[in-house]
């Protein structure tokens, strides 16, 4: 039986990760500091060492080097996630935010555990003109796929929310197949008027239409031998449609107007933000067309479902309009890091492209980049200190929980629930926040949410 060591001086967290380890058939130890973990254990005698990141006396990141080899898992409050970055650097193997989320801890201890190495991620160097960035759950699975259909030609449809970065995909997909060394030809169907785009995709002879002085060279063509990426392919017009097909069954392409057709070698890759199966029963999508590209379906994560790959994005993003604006090296101060991790992100990476060169043009040279400079709107509710939540049915069972001694542990909810219930009498919401790492906005809106009213004042 594997071996883990706890090392939280949070004695509500510390409980409750000791138990969800434990049920999973951990042999476990805890500590309520590195003083308390060296005197009684062997830290060398462990497969795992799970610390907080800010622990009395010692940090903990200084287990990392006490460790020696064994590896240190870091848990920190979102407000420190930066910290936690800047441990990954000095060894630690990996980090969790407080409070956590227990299938996050679970596969994170479970990968550590059972040392897989990481998939490579799009931002090595070897990737670098994919300019994909990520290591989420969700990222692995697209990169897997991009692995394994690349080498192929099969077509492939990329369905992702507008701002997703399926360009990047297509090109990732063109620069690891055996089409790399040719062209790479971007369409983006909604941005050509529909009546020039067949001539765009097909090319024309001279005389075919109005306006068609000379013979031109559609962008098929120009594909051949390697790779033609049709963006918002849902946009094609039917009448173009029937031509794409063509290309796709036969390999060849008759440009408007011609009376010959000429072949052509070329890989598909298209992508929508629309729902195409849907189009095809409303009649503006041929069925057959679409049975023709769908070979490989590719859904492109939205940058919500993505967790720790949000910040890498932002540190990347941040960087990258320092440079090209011309300023010193910036940092986000606590506030954004908080508003960056719970927004929504509606408009995905192009949203969070926009919010941060907006925070750069606008922040003052050497200091902290803060939430109002990021331009984003956070839909929190709240709450005025002298109101208090009225009671519900969820406030009720809010309060049962107090008394409640789980055995399987406490989930996320139910660990903020108790806490915050048992404590609020002896602190003010600003120290409440502190202790859980959060925002005092994000107490008011977790209050909202699980119906926790506030103690009132004597």
């Amino acid at each position: 039986m594997q071996r883990i060591l706890i090392v939280e001086d949070e004695e509500v967290i510390r409980n409750s990760l000791f138990k969800l380890l434990e049920r999973n058939g951990y042999q476990m130890e805890a500590a309520a500091n590195i003083q308390d973990a060296l005197q009684h254990h062997n830290l060398t005698d462990f497969s795992l060492i799970i610390s907080d990141l800010r622990l009395p006396g010692l940090p903990g990141t200084d287990l990392i080097k006490l460790a020696g080899d064994v590896p240190v898992l870091i848990m920190t409050s979102y407000a420190s996630l930066r910290s936690a970055v800047d441990t990954m650097k000095l060894g630690a193997v990996d980090y969790i935010p407080k409070p956590f989320d227990q299938k996050e801890v679970l596969n994170s201890v479970k990968r550590i555990l059972n040392a897989q190495p990481a998939p490579r991620e799009f931002n090595s160097p070897t990737h670098a003109s994919s300019g994909m960035i990520g290591s989420s759950q969700a990222m692995k699975e697209v990169y897997n796929i991009i692995h394994k259909v690349a080498p192929t030609d099969a077509t492939v449809l990329i369905q992702g929310e507008t701002g997703t970065g399926k360009e990047l995909v297509a090109r990732a997909i063109h620069n690891e197949s055996r089409r790399a060394k040719a062209p790479l030809i971007s369409v983006n169907c909604a941005a050509i008027p529909e009546t020039l785009i067949e001539a765009e995709l097909f090319g024309h002879e001279k005389g075919a239409f109005t306006g068609a002085h000379e013979n031109r060279t559609g962008l098929v063509t120009a594909a051949d031998g390697g790779t033609l990426f049709l963006d918002e392919i849902g946009e094609l017009p039917l009448e173009a449609q029937a031509r794409l097909l063509r290309v796709l069954q036969e390999g060849e392409v008759r440009p408007i107007g011609a009376i010959k057709s000429r072949d052509v070698d070329v890989r598909l890759v298209a992508a929508t933000h629309r729902n195409l199966q849907k189009l095809c029963k409303e009649g503006l999508f041929r069925e057959d067309l679409f049975y023709r590209i769908n070979v490989v379906n590719l859904r492109l994560p939205p940058l919500r479902e993505r967790g720790k790959d949000i910040l890498r994005l932002a540190d990347y993003l941040l960087d990258k309009f320092c440079k090209r604006l011309g300023k010193a090296p910036m940092t986000l101060a606590p506030d954004a890091i908080q508003a960056i991790t719970t927004y929504t992100w509606h408009g995905n990476i192009r949203e969070m492209e926009n919010a941060i060169q907006r925070a750069v043009i606008l922040c003052d040279d050497n200091q902290p980049i803060t939430h109002d400079l990021l331009g984003i709107e956070l839909a929190l509710v709240e709450i005025e200190d002298d109101k208090a939540v009225t009671q519900t049915p969820e406030t009720e069972q809010a309060s049962r929980l107090m008394d409640a001694d789980s055995p399987d542990g406490l989930s996320l909810e139910d660990y903020f629930t108790r806490f915050v219930l048992e404590n609020q009498h002896a602190m003010s919401e600003t120290e409440l926040a502190k202790k859980l790492g959060i925002s005092r906005k994000c107490l008011w809106e977790r209050r909202q949410k699980l119906g926790i009213p506030r103690a009132k004042s004597a």
